[in-house]
């Protein structure tokens, strides 16, 4: 045997050797399987979506907020440009002024009324006092008479000029409370706290009315989707307990719950007659990680993160070593 054969030969059982030995580590690291009683299924965490819309048209005057950012809830994060808006809402109001002056005018008129009504009754009196004595004819009594109706007819007049008046206040007061409220809509709040996902719209666009300024995703309603087959989703019980691993956080074990279940299959063959095709159905879940968690990790949890959902068939199943959560 030459010595070059001897250096290949001995060169071939260390690798030979090392080979055995990554192997022999790879089994002896390999995942252990899932005990009975648990389910898991692969999936990505998704975030709800909440768009900001404008409810009126009108031309985009500041945008605050850009992709990234975190915003809290009832912040403005937009407004539209309101310029004409303030004018109309100044002429509503001077209308208010001049329609409760309109009252002022017609309750003195009510007034003035009255006092007419109670002078042409006085002289209506007296009349009739004079008549039956004689000394004046029954042509002035009828004089005076028709004067008492007149006057009171007056009266019935103005005070329905009254309410005349204050209908128009209250329809100028209702037109400046629209305004107001359509003034208070060109400023854009974020529904929900969250973080921006799209920006739609810049500052000086036109917006029609419902047009988008922004994408929110409300990373306090984060989820995973999982299918599992028939024999393993017909044991899942909604809010039930979960678990969730994140491959960017492989260490980290996510508290959760089932909070759906599919009331039917997602994927069914186009015969199921054969138990062999019944066992093809698959059921989509949806587990929902900790609301806690959620808060205490908005920076790390991002919506499209790919990982595995574990979930609990069996209320007497106890978690493997792997998933267990600290304090629990």
């Amino acid at each position: 045997m030459n010595r070059s054969r001897l250096v290949r030969i001995l060169l071939f059982a260390l690798f030979f050797g090392l080979t055995v030995a990554v192997g022999f580590y790879l089994y002896q690291q390999r995942p252990a399987g899932l005990p009975a009683g648990l389910a898991s299924g692969n999936g990505r965490l998704e975030a709800t979506e909440v768009d900001v819309a404008t409810k009126i048209a009108g031309r985009l005057a500041e945008l605050g907020p850009r992709e990234g950012d975190y915003v809290e809830a009832g912040a403005v994060v937009a407004r539209l440009d309101a310029d004409d808006l303030r004018a109309q809402l100044q002429a509503a109001e001077a209308q208010i002024l001049q329609a409760r002056r309109a009252v002022d005018q017609s309750r003195a008129g009510v007034r003035k009324s009255q006092s007419e009504v109670s002078l042409a009754g006085k002289t209506l009196k007296r009349s009739e006092e004079l008549v039956g004595r004689g000394f004046i004819s029954r042509n002035k009594l009828d004089t005076d008479q028709t004067g008492m109706e007149g006057a009171v007819a007056g009266m019935a007049q103005a005070r329905g000029k009254v309410g005349e008046a204050d209908a128009g206040v209250a329809a100028a007061e209702a037109k400046a409370e629209s305004l107001r409220v359509t003034l208070n809509d060109t400023s854009l709040k974020a529904p929900i706290a969250g973080r921006v996902l799209y920006r739609l719209a810049e500052p000086g666009e036109v917006l029609a009315a419902g047009g988008k300024a922004l994408t929110l995703l409300n990373l306090s309603d984060m989820f995973m989707t999982i299918y599992l087959p028939t024999d393993k989703a017909g044991q899942v019980a909604l809010n039930s307990e979960a678990r969730i691993v994140l491959d960017a956080l492989p260490g980290q074990v996510i508290p959760a719950t089932v909070s759906f279940v599919a009331p039917k299959a997602q994927f069914t063959p186009r015969e199921v007659e054969t138990r062999s095709e019944r066992e093809k159905l698959m059921f989509r879940l949806k587990v929902k990680p900790d609301a806690a968690w959620l808060e205490a990790h908005r920076d790390l949890a991002k919506g499209g993160m790919p990982g595995v959902a574990y979930v609990r068939l069996d209320v007497n199943a106890a978690w493997p070593a792997n998933l267990q959560i600290d304090g629990q």
